[in-house]
């Protein structure tokens, strides 16, 4: 297998089909004692991690539409 100038290499088809790699699956490379790992990202989104912890805190009773015309500077 041989690196891009961009530093790319292709993952073999077989190896992405046995870790369940795909376009949107998010890796990790990991150095140990001179060699590579490369590791597949807990499944989730980082976007949707991020905020799991603040689901279902909100303390505002408020309707979607009051919100919506808060931020949107609405009288």
């Amino acid at each position: 297998m041989r690196i891009t100038t961009k530093g790319q290499v292709t993952i073999p088809q077989s190896i992405r089909e046995k870790l369940g790699i795909s376009p949107a699956v998010e890796v990790d490379f990991v150095e140990e004692n001179g060699r590579v790992y490369l590791l597949k990202k807990r499944d989730g989104s980082s976007k949707t991690r991020k905020y799991r912890r603040l689901r279902g805190i909100a303390t505002v009773k408020m309707t979607t539409d009051e919100i919506m015309a808060l931020t949107r500077g609405e009288k």
